[in-house]
């Protein structure tokens, strides 16, 4: 059995005359369909298939497994006999054809079957992500998923293997979980993934009174955002070539011709409004308003390389069922830079420092990344030594997907995946070097020679969006609380960085020095002054992850000395100078940004 699964927005057939003369009789029931967020399993039932139903349980669960990870509930099988020349008997094929349909019905999706043996127009809108158009072959006891030559696998000794040839004893379960995922579209692990309860507490939400897709930020997690936006200008500035922050418009007209041919790679994933009978789109990255400003820069090759800095809000019109809160998102935040190069090979030396900086910022979390390399078969062949620097970097194994030649604007797209709680590939940091827009924009430069020239483009989010950091930092914490560690962010992260603990309120004037003290130095710092006990105080301190709770009472004031817990570590004697010093510490090459919430807690408001 072969069969050709389509996700579609929509589709439509209606039977029209007999193909054969053992068709299946019509009715006002299946004689015509129209269906929305359907599974269309195109199906061809071949010679043999008969002799072993067993086939019909392969097919369904693979059928199965491909629906779930949809999330579609509705699916419609469509006989056609276009895939095979070895076709089954008519009064066979039919007979498949209904057991398979009786068995997805059990197995409880909402089954339509197109009549068997019937010339029949059709119409069909696929959705166009990732998973909407796969194929199928199924014999009794095996599922042959086609595709493979697509792709290959790189490892750091230069070796390059298929799919077929690879041992999968020989790999880690990282990498074997990323295959599972992106070659043979295994259905993921389910149930509710425990960031979701971590971001609730930082005040990460869905936002219910906007369209899909689109999240708010309560105060601790816009101040976490505003920490991100900072680091993220931080490590563009580290690559150790001058950088320019720039801000813009997220509107773009489609009237102008760069803009139109650059929207078009994003398909039905692009926003677009109307104003003043104009369309206009809203941008998905910083592409547009970076790449609409350099084309009016004077730009010498005495500059380059050079960055162009941006926190770009960006949107991105995701389906329905894809979105995922801090991850998948219509509307967020991406750190986008932009690197002008004169050429491929500085290109490719800059691109270089991108990576080591990618995996060390995802390092930094104790975590790694497993990769997706995409690219030409004949940029592979031409820029082996390049890549295989790149691998050699990740001391590990990366998948190579193979693209259409001539069809992107980019000549390698890397996309660094970390595997979360539920065993799913999550892509993080990426980069391209893009050969195309700099002519389509009329970005130039002039040359040595005084002639103009077109520079390469590295794209690049090192530390992914604003929001998928957040999504890799907390879902860290959830892999963290696994092995019996208690969760909590990277210091230099916590909204709050030290939460003073007042005995009573005679000790207040004292508390609000050392916290001047504290915030002098940088660092962010509350004051629970609230009328509850010191045992409640302390919870709710921990509950927030709060690193370091300083008790102040007499014996601290009389001594010097301040009673300090630190979170994961235990309680500790510090006088100030020490506590500060371990501060210091902990914060070494990350920013120090003010606290954007009233240091005391009695004046806030309890924000569910």
């Amino acid at each position: 059995m072969k069969l050709l699964l389509i996700h579609a927005e929509k589709f439509e057939y209606e039977a029209r005359e007999k193909a054969i003369e053992q068709a299946e009789s019509l009715s006002e029931e299946n004689k015509k369909k129209e269906l929305e967020n359907v599974l269309v399993v195109f199906s061809t039932i071949e010679e043999n298939d008969s002799r072993d139903f067993s086939i019909v349980d392969e097919a369904a669960k693979e059928v199965v497994d491909i629906a779930r990870q949809l999330s579609v509930i509705n699916i419609i099988i469509y006989p056609y006999a276009h895939l095979s020349e070895k076709l089954a008997k008519p009064s066979e094929a039919i007979l498949i054809l209904r057991s398979f349909e009786d068995r997805l019905k059990k197995l409880g999706f909402n089954v339509t079957r197109a009549p068997f043996g019937w010339y029949k127009r059709f119409e069909i809108k696929c959705y166009g992500h990732p998973l909407a158009e796969l194929s199928r072959t199924i014999r009794p006891g095996k599922i042959v998923r086609t595709g493979f030559e697509e792709y290959a696998v790189f490892f750091p000794d230069g070796k390059v293997l298929t799919i077929e040839e690879l041992d999968p004893n020989s790999l880690n379960e990282m990498f074997k979980a990323l295959l599972e995922a992106e070659v043979f579209k295994k259905a993921r692990r389910g149930g509710v993934p425990k960031y979701l309860e971590y971001c609730k507490k930082f005040g990460f939400e869905w936002e219910s009174m906007s369209d899909l897709g689109h999240m708010r930020y309560g105060p601790e997690a816009a101040l976490i955002m505003d920490i991100i936006a900072e680091y993220a200008w931080q490590c563009a500035c580290s690559l150790g070539i001058p950088v320019f922050k720039i801000k813009g418009t997220n509107t773009f007209n489609l009237e102008h011709k760069p803009v139109k041919q650059h929207a078009e790679l994003y398909g039905d994933r692009l926003y677009t409004i109307h104003v003043d009978e104009k369309s206009f789109i809203l941008r998905y990255a910083a592409c547009h308003q970076q790449f609409a400003m350099l084309k009016d820069w004077n730009i010498s090759y005495k500059n380059l390389p050079f960055g162009v800095f941006e926190i770009a809000d960006s949107y991105r019109l995701e389906q329905p069922g894809e979105l995922v809160l801090c991850f998948r998102l219509r509307k967020f935040f991406m750190p986008d830079l932009h690197i002008l190069c004169k050429d491929l090979e500085e290109a490719k030396k800059i691109s270089i420092k991108v990576h080591e900086k990618i995996y060390e910022e995802i390092r930094k979390l104790g975590r790694d990344y497993v990769s997706i390399y995409n690219m030409t078969k004949s940029f592979l062949e031409n820029n082996k030594d390049f890549i295989l620097e790149l691998v050699k970097r990740e001391e590990k194994p990366v998948l190579i997907h193979f693209v259409p030649e001539g069809k992107y604007y980019w000549v390698i797209n890397i996309e660094y995946n970390i595997i979360d709680q539920l065993r799913r590939p999550r892509e993080i940091g990426t980069f391209q070097i893009d050969v195309g827009n700099a002519k389509r924009f009329e970005i130039t430069y002039i040359d040595e020679k005084g002639e103009k020239k077109y520079p390469v483009i590295i794209h690049t989010a090192l530390i992914g969006s604003l929001e998928r950091y957040v999504y890799a930092v907390l879902d860290t914490a959830v892999l963290e609380a696994e092995k019996g560690k208690r969760p909590s962010l990277p210091f230099w992260l916590s909204p709050i960085q030290v939460r003073i603990i007042p005995h009573t309120l005679e000790y207040l004037r004292y508390s609000n020095d050392v916290a001047n003290i504290l915030e002098e130095h940088g660092f962010r710092v509350d004051i629970d002054d609230r009328e509850e006990s010191v045992a409640k105080r302390v919870r709710d301190a921990e509950v927030k992850w709060i690193p370091y709770i300083v008790f102040i009472g007499k014996r601290e004031i009389e001594s010097g000395k301040l009673s300090v817990r630190i979170r994961g570590e235990g309680n500790l004697t510090l006088n100030l100078e020490e506590l500060l010093e371990r501060l210091e510490r902990e914060t070494r090459d990350y920013p120090k940004i003010s606290s954007t919430l009233p240091r005391l807690l009695s004046v806030r408001p309890g924000y569910r």
